[in-house]
């Protein structure tokens, strides 16, 4: 029942904003992965508060730690930004992950007991705890229609991952699955109209 009110959500939502959907279908490189953006690149753009998605952002999907070349890109973010400015937003906020980054990476933050995205209850929770301005935080997010479009509601800036991580022979299922819905997104997106004012 949850996930049938979400998919309904997401549908009324989509026609609300999938101007600003297409846009950064659009404006996003092909094949972009979070390994080749620059934390730097972030803090150019005004931005003070990092916000990542897990699964397909920092590794596969169902994996318990983020993939290791990523480990001196989460150090550097840390020099950046500062861990405290730093927040995990997963719809799976998995025990060890949460553990994995107490251990590794002690002072980021996992936001968990939210509504799961599309919702911005993530994202509004974030801002209440910084009392900082959406437009400066950045949320990374390799769902269209989950983290992108949570951002879209929250007014928040986002950097969609067009090439997520994937690991077909382990988890074949669940991956299919989800290219499947990554495919589905893009095409629902490009065919959406944008609801005319009354």
């Amino acid at each position: 029942m949850e996930l049938f009110k979400r998919l309904l959500f997401s549908l009324r939502m989509l026609r609300d904003h999938c101007y600003t959907l297409k846009n950064i279908c659009h404006i996003t490189p092909n094949n972009q992965q979070l390994i080749d953006i620059s934390p730097k690149i972030f803090q150019q753009q005004g931005i003070e508060i990092l916000i990542l998605d897990f699964d397909g952002v920092l590794a596969s999907h169902g994996e318990l730690y983020p993939a290791g070349e990523l480990h001196n890109w989460l150090y550097l973010c840390v020099e950046i930004f500062g861990a405290r400015n730093i927040f995990i937003l997963s719809n799976k906020p998995l025990i060890e992950r949460i553990n994995y980054f107490k251990r590794h990476y002690p002072g980021i933050r996992y936001i968990k007991e939210v509504k799961k995205k599309p919702y911005p209850d993530g994202l509004q929770k974030i801002i209440s705890l910084t009392k900082k301005s959406p437009k400066s935080l950045m949320l990374v997010d390799d769902r269209l229609l989950t983290g992108c479009l949570a951002a879209c509601i929250a007014e928040v800036p986002v950097t969609y991952i067009s090439k997520p991580y994937v690991c077909i022979s382990k988890h074949p299922i669940a991956e299919l699955f989800f290219i499947t819905l990554r495919f589905l997104e893009n095409r629902l997106i490009r065919l959406c109209k944008k609801r005319k004012s009354t």
